[in-house]
């Protein structure tokens, strides 16, 4: 919604933006707005916006749900002045840099992150069935109950396999072809979906210890429900997918 003005020293922003990443601990920001001769939305330049910036605030503290190393508030740019030497693309061409370099590399790093996320829960779970026992018969949990073996197995399986997206994806990414925007699109989609999975079957198999603070695997599942809901979330990259696969436009 917000435009640059252009000036003698570079541009002039007035916007309001939401869910900005590091809000009040970030040094700079990256922000998009319209170029001063832009004519649709997706006509955008980015520009390096430095913290002390007269006119730039931010909204408040974030408080977000367990997310404790993180910060995500809005930020409202009021008449900033940026000079020239700070914009980052050519009037313009902000949009496709968003597209073609910072989303490919935003996609990969979150499916890490996922990945991540999904071998820490399989090794706490692990674990806690080793040490957990039923005292009366003798046996660890893991050795009682074939139950959570299975889904304890289908966890190892969907980390796997998200492993084998990953890989897939840094191959697609170093090597260009057809399909690599299709794979950008689709590792995100799938990172969110099975980090939410599995991090869901280690809060049952664990049971109640799960829920306590002793064990990692509530941060674990916090941690995979946030980055599912970081743009561009996984029902607007499924809206993506199905209209690269029609041949439709995507924006």
């Amino acid at each position: 919604m917000s435009r640059a003005h252009r000036n003698s020293e570079g541009v002039r922003i007035s916007a309001k933006k939401s869910w900005v990443t590091s809000a009040g601990y970030a040094q700079s920001y990256v922000v998009s707005s319209l170029a001063p001769e832009g004519v649709g939305p997706s006509d955008s330049t980015l520009y390096l916006v430095p913290a002390e910036t007269r006119g730039l605030s931010v909204a408040g503290p974030w408080d977000g749900l367990g997310l404790r190393a993180n910060a995500s508030a809005p930020i409202t740019l009021d008449e900033c002045e940026v000079p020239s030497n700070f914009q980052l693309t050519d009037d313009g061409a902000g949009f496709q840099a968003m597209l073609n370099v910072v989303l490919p590399l935003f996609n990969l790093g979150t499916a890490a992150v996922a990945l991540g996320l999904c071998r820490a829960a399989v090794a706490g779970t692990v674990s806690h069935l080793k040490s957990a026992r039923f005292e009366h018969l003798g046996q660890s949990l893991g050795e009682s109950l074939p139950t959570l073996r299975a889904q304890l197995a289908a966890m190892q399986i969907d980390t796997d396999g998200l492993s084998a997206r990953v890989e897939d994806l840094v191959e697609h990414l170093e090597k260009p072809r057809e399909t690599t925007m299709l794979r950008v699109l689709e590792t995100k989609a799938a990172a969110g979906d099975v980090a939410i999975s599995v991090t869901s079957a280690a809060m049952r198999i664990c049971g109640g210890a799960a829920f306590s603070k002793h064990m990692s695997i509530e941060r674990l599942f916090r941690d995979a429900h946030a980055g599912a809901v970081m743009a561009p979330t996984g029902d607007v990259l499924r809206e993506f997918i199905a209209k690269s696969l029609l041949g439709m436009p995507l924006f």
